[in-house]
């Protein structure tokens, strides 16, 4: 399987910026600031987690940047991250449940036109992919949790987008089913480069993932501090157990740390 270019400092050399915030603020309109003067770029094949408590606006910055919502200040830049450039995924699968997997993957490839028939290679080749091609024919309540969050990536992959975005989607899985995919999702990444955006509370996960790492703050939602990722790709499980993989875990759990006490008071909320 090919891997991703060369690292320098943390991030793929020569790439271009493909989507920035710049001074974003959201306030909801019960008058709860999610968001306060928010700046973020993201680069060309970057993998970014935002990390962060909850209530910081992580969930909120990713609505922003997919263009689910609006911001009420500041400005998006994303001139790489429109329409159907964008593939998400949520915190839970959303599958049709009267739909089969093949038909749960085709959904995005089907709502643009595109027959089953002509759709049939890229919805096999996605579910290979995620290691569900003998499922094809099943439907989700087939399935377990983790087997149901593949089907979600795969359709969110199965357009090609060159973004992708991703809302805390292994929280609720077991450990053993979360380290897999980890390193599925790498695995892909590396393979079709498409940029990641990745919502976390995971220390854990946003160091064996990403080569940056956006630490955010609640009350108001801000960035705290970015942290780079040395750490060279591929990664697996010596990584996993290595003395600079445990040392960045600790770096990140230091900041954050940071972050949560930074908090400004009881009267901002973000999401």
């Amino acid at each position: 399987m090919p891997h991703a270019a060369p690292m320098e400092g943390g991030r793929a050399a020569g790439k271009a910026a493909l989507l920035s915030l710049r001074g974003v603020g959201k306030v909801f309109s019960n008058g709860v600031t999610a968001l306060d003067n928010v700046d973020m770029t993201i680069g060309e094949g970057d993998f970014v987690s935002l990390l962060g408590p909850s209530g910081c606006g992580k969930s909120t910055a990713l609505r922003l940047i997919a263009g689910l919502s609006t911001p009420t200040s500041g400005s998006i830049d994303r001139p790489g991250a429109a329409g159907d450039a964008v593939g998400f995924v949520f915190q839970e699968p959303t599958l049709l449940p009267w739909a089969s997997v093949f038909d749960n993957v085709w959904l995005p490839l089907r709502l643009k036109g595109v027959s089953k028939a002509k759709a049939a290679p890229a919805v096999m080749e996605m579910l290979e992919r995620v290691h569900l091609h003998r499922f094809a024919s099943a439907v989700p309540r087939e399935l377990s949790g983790g087997m149901k969050m593949r089907v979600s990536i795969a359709r969110a992959l199965v357009t090609r987008p060159r973004v992708l975005l991703m809302d805390e989607p292994f929280a609720a899985l077991d450990e053993i089913t979360r380290f897999k995919l980890n390193n599925d999702l790498l695995d892909l990444w590396q393979d079709q480069r498409f940029t990641t955006v990745f919502v976390t509370h995971s220390v854990f996960e946003s160091a064996f993932l990403s080569n940056r790492i956006i630490v955010m703050a609640a009350r108001p939602g801000r960035v705290f501090q970015e942290l780079p990722v040395e750490a060279p790709y591929p990664r697996d499980e010596a990584f996993r157990t290595s003395p600079d993989y445990a040392a960045l875990c600790r770096e990140a759990s230091n900041v954050l740390l940071s972050a949560i006490h930074s908090t400004a008071g009881p009267e901002h909320d973000g999401r």
